[in-house]
C-alpha cells in the first residue's frame, strides 16, 4: 500500500535535507518530483495541483526561510498537507438508537459482503455489544449463503428471508433486532456491475423505510480515479456518511484514498488491510500520512497487538519472566500470540525508520514459526521446563519427532537462551536499546 509513492516522496525529502536553505529554485525541483509521484499513484490531477501549490506556498514562507533545518520543516509541511488531504481528523461512526442501523452499499465485486462481516466483528470486539447481519442482496448468486457462512465463522447471527423484498427484509430485521436485544443492525445490500436506476431505487426505498444512522460506501481501492465517479453516483441518490476502502493490501497505487475526501467531502472511515476477518482498520488520516512518508505507525501497531493478544496470558508470562521461570512452554505460547498479529512483515513496516534500517524488505516465512512449534511440541513436559537436560540423544529424538534437523533444534535452543539473557538484563535494569 502506497509503497511506490512513499519511496518517491522519501527520495524528494532526502534531497531537500541536503540543501543549506530552501530557495524557489530547489523547491520547484522537489515539488516537480512530488507532482509526478502523486500523478503516477493515480491521484486526481486537480487534487495534485492544489496540493503542490499549498506545499510550495508554505515552503517558501517566512517560517522556512528562518529555519536552521529546512528539511525538517519541509517534512512537517508535507505531512500536514497530506493529513489535510486525507480528511484531517478521524471520522467516527455515528452510533445512536437501539439498535444502531448501518447500511453498506457498493458496486458488485467491491468486497461488500466480506467487509460487512469484518465490520460486525470489529464492532463486537470494540464495543463488546451484539451485532446482527441482514441479508438483503437477493440477486447475486450465493450472496446470502456467503453472508451466512461469514456469520458462522464469526459466531454472529444472520437475519435472512431468502429472496423476499429487501425493503420488507430490512424492516422485519430491525423489528427482530429490537425483540432480541441486538445493539447493531448491519444491512448487506445488492450491488451491480455499474450504477443503474433499479439499484438506486431499491437502496433509496430501504433508506426511506429504515432511516439508517450510517450509509457506508464500500469501494475497491484498485478502481483508481473512477472512484470519484462511483462515489458521486451513489451520493446523488443516497446521503452517504462515509466510505470503506477495500484491498489496500493489494497492488494498488492508492490514488483513490488521496483524492476521495478532497473531491467528494465523503470521509474514509475504514480500510481493508487483509483478507482475514479481522483485516479491517479504522482510518486515521495522520497515521496514514506518516506511513506514506516512511515515519511508521506505532499507534496502529500497539492497537493491533492489544486487540489480539490475550491479556491474561501476557500477565502470566510477565510474572514468570520476573521470577526467572520463563520456559519453552511459555516461549511456545508467545509464538502463538505473535501468529495472531498476522504477517510480521506488515507490522515491521509500521516501525518508525524501518525503511532506512532496511527492514521493509524482510521476508518472514510463516513456516518458520510452524517449525518452532513442531520442535517444542515434540519435547516432553520435563524437557520444555528444563531445556538444560537436552543432550544429543534427546535432540535426535526431538528432531525425528518434529520432522526437522538437529541443527534447527540447536538453533531454537540458542535463540531461547539469548532471549532469557535479554529478559534477565531487562529485569536487572542493565538493558540498553541499541540506538
Amino acid at each position: 500500500m502506497f509503497e511506490s509513492l512513499g519511496d518517491r516522496l522519501q527520495a524528494a525529502i532526502d534531497k531537500i535535507k541536503g540543501y543549506g536553505k530552501i530557495t524557489e529554485e530547489n523547491i520547484s525541483e522537489i515539488t516537480r518530483e512530488i507532482r509526478l509521484a502523486l500523478l503516477e499513484a493515480d491521484v486526481n490531477y486537480i487534487v495534485v495541483k492544489e496540493f503542490i501549490n499549498n506545499v510550495k506556498e508554505k515552503a517558501l514562507g517566512e517560517e522556512v526561510a528562518k529555519s536552521l533545518k529546512p528539511g525538517e520543516v519541509f517534512v512537517k509541511i508535507l505531512k500536514d498537507e497530506l493529513v489535510d488531504l486525507l480528511g484531517g481528523e478521524k471520522s467516527d461512526l455515528y452510533i445512536s438508537g437501539s439498535p444502531s442501523i448501518l447500511m453498506l452499499v457498493g458496486l458488485q465485486g467491491s468486497g461488500k459482503t466480506t467487509t460487512i462481516g469484518k465490520l460486525a466483528n470489529m464492532l463486537r470486539k470494540k464495543y463488546k455489544k451484539k451485532p446482527l447481519l441482514v441479508a438483503c442482496d437477493i440477486y447475486r448468486p450465493a450472496a446470502i449463503d456467503q453472508l451466512k457462512q461469514l456469520g458462522r465463522e464469526l459466531n454472529i447471527e444472520v437475519y435472512s428471508e431468502g429472496t423476499n423484498d429487501p425493503v420488507e427484509i430490512s424492516k422485519n430485521a430491525i423489528k427482530y433486532a429490537k425483540e432480541h436485544n441486538f445493539d447493531y443492525v448491519l444491512i448487506d445490500t445488492a450491488g451491480r456491475l455499474h450504477i443503474d436506476e433499479q439499484l438506486m431505487t431499491e437502496l433509496k426505498n430501504i433508506n426511506a423505510e429504515v432511516k439508517p444512522n450510517e450509509i457506508l460506501l464500500v469501494l475497491d481501492s484498485m478502481v483508481g480515479q473512477d472512484a470519484i465517479n462511483v462515489i458521486n453516483g451513489f451520493n446523488d441518490s443516497l446521503p452517504l456518511t462515509g466510505a470503506i476502502l477495500t484491498k489496500l493490501d493489494g497492488d494498488t497505487r492508492g490514488g483513490a484514498a488521496l483524492s476521495i475526501r478532497h473531491l467528494t467531502n465523503i470521509p474514509i472511515k475504514f480500510i481493508g488491510v487483509s483478507e482475514k476477518l479481522d483485516g479491517l482498520e479504522e482510518f486515521y488520516p495522520e497515521r496514514m500520512a506518516t506511513r506514506i512518508l516512511g515515519m511508521g505507525d506505532l499507534m496502529s501497531m500497539i492497537e493491533k497487538a492489544e486487540s489480539v493478544i490475550d491479556e491474561e496470558e501476557a500477565m502470566k508470562a510477565a510474572k514468570k519472566i520476573k521470577k526467572g521461570e520463563f520456559d519453552l512452554d511459555d516461549f511456545l505460547n508467545q509464538m502463538k500470540q505473535i501468529k495472531k498479529l498476522g504477517p510480521l512483515e506488515n507490522l515491521i513496516k509500521m516501525i518508525p525508520g524501518a525503511k532506512k534500517m532496511g527492514l521493509t524488505n524482510v521476508q518472514i516465512n510463516p513456516k518458520d514459526i510452524a517449525h518452532i512449534e513442531a520442535i517444542i511440541q515434540s519435547m516432553t513436559m520435563e524437557e520444555r521446563r528444563n531445556p538444560s537436560i537436552l543432550k544429543a540423544n534427546r535432540k535426535i529424538r526431538i528432531a525425528n519427532g518434529s520432522g526437522r534437523s538437529v541443527e534447527e533444534v540447536n538453533r531454537l535452543l540458542k535463540q531461547f537462551e539469548e532471549m532469557k539473557k535479554m529478559m534477565k538484563m531487562m529485569k536487572n535494569g542493565n538493558f540498553k536499546m541499541p540506538f
